[in-house]
């Protein structure tokens, strides 16, 4: 392997702070791959650089030579090694994706001469959004069937605010605030983005019902030991509320997101609107669940 890339677990210790620099000056900061992965993964989520790093780390491992020689060959190369591993379609886009970005990245710096990625084909796969998709009645039923206070509250939450699990895992009281119709709360989610969202009556009177005494700084949803919890121990909520429910697929906490921009667009919302809520970067991933959940099709206009 590559003496400059033998180890990027300590990536973040690289990112170096290029805002308002000439390219000439970025350009001179890149002496060497590590560095060149920490100016292409500044600025992005904790959660975002870890498993692009990850993706990067798996990459370099299987070139095993630095980023100035890797050519289309290497690429492609790693590219049938990744079918080779039977890796699902989605996983092999997203790796693929980030080297080809990593090393686009470096050609723009000036860092490389050529941009061997560009000709790369990047596999497409299936879109199984519409499998990960509850009915109303569904995500009534596990919300229902939870008797945990705090457990229902959090199912509610996680399904009128359409929010991440990481977002809600950070929630404090003091990103809650009242408004004449019921309340709403402030976000702060991927990509380094702010949210703010409406909370309905009387999902709003619940939550404060809930707050008690609870200081600003105190997390919304507390773990047994007083602090946030971890989204794994809401993944494990979330599983137990929906086998509690008899719902035999493997429901997740990013579920209840697909179903608040499925059902607000089944029940009229604009998709601007849902857009906007849910925090996408581009419409066209708001469209996907439109298509996921068609309501017209010609097929129906055929007789068969």
């Amino acid at each position: 392997m590559s003496n400059s890339c033998k180890d990027l677990s300590n990536i973040n210790d690289v990112i170096l702070h290029s805002k308002g620099v000439s390219q000439a000056e970025v350009v001179r900061q890149a002496h060497n791959d590590e560095q060149v992965v920490g100016l292409w993964l500044h600025g992005r989520s904790p959660h975002t650089q870890k498993a692009y790093a990850g993706d990067i780390v798996r990459f370099f491992k299987h070139v095993d030579k630095q980023l100035r020689y890797i050519t289309l060959g290497n690429l492609q190369g790693f590219a049938d090694s990744l079918i080779d591993e039977e890796l699902k379609p989605a996983s092999q886009h997203r790796i693929l994706a980030a080297v080809k970005s990593l090393i686009t990245f470096a050609h723009k710096i000036g860092y490389l001469q050529y941009d061997v990625s560009k000709p790369l084909r990047v596999p497409k796969f299936k879109d199984e959004l519409s499998e990960r998709i509850m009915s109303e009645a569904e995500v009534q039923r596990i919300i229902g069937m939870e008797n945990n206070p705090r457990n229902k509250l959090l199912l509610r939450i996680l399904y009128a605010g359409g929010i991440r699990v990481s977002e809600l895992c950070r929630l404090k009281w003091r990103d809650v605030q009242e408004r004449d119709d019921g309340g709403q709360m402030t976000v702060f989610g991927k990509g380094s983005k702010t949210n703010t969202i409406i909370i309905p009556e009387p999902l709003w009177g619940d939550l404060i019902s809930f707050r008690k005494n609870s200081i600003d700084d105190a997390p919304v949803f507390r773990s047994r030991k007083g602090g946030h919890l971890h989204p794994s121990q809401v993944w494990r909520i979330v599983k137990k509320s929906a086998k509690r429910a008899g719902i035999k697929k493997a429901v997740s906490p990013h579920w209840f997101r697909h179903a608040h921009a499925s059902h607000a667009l089944d029940r009229g919302a604009k998709i601007s609107l849902v857009k906007e809520t849910l925090s996408h970067s581009s419409i066209s991933t708001t469209g996907r669940y439109l298509h996921a959940k068609p309501n017209e099709c010609s097929s129906t206009y055929l007789q068969v």
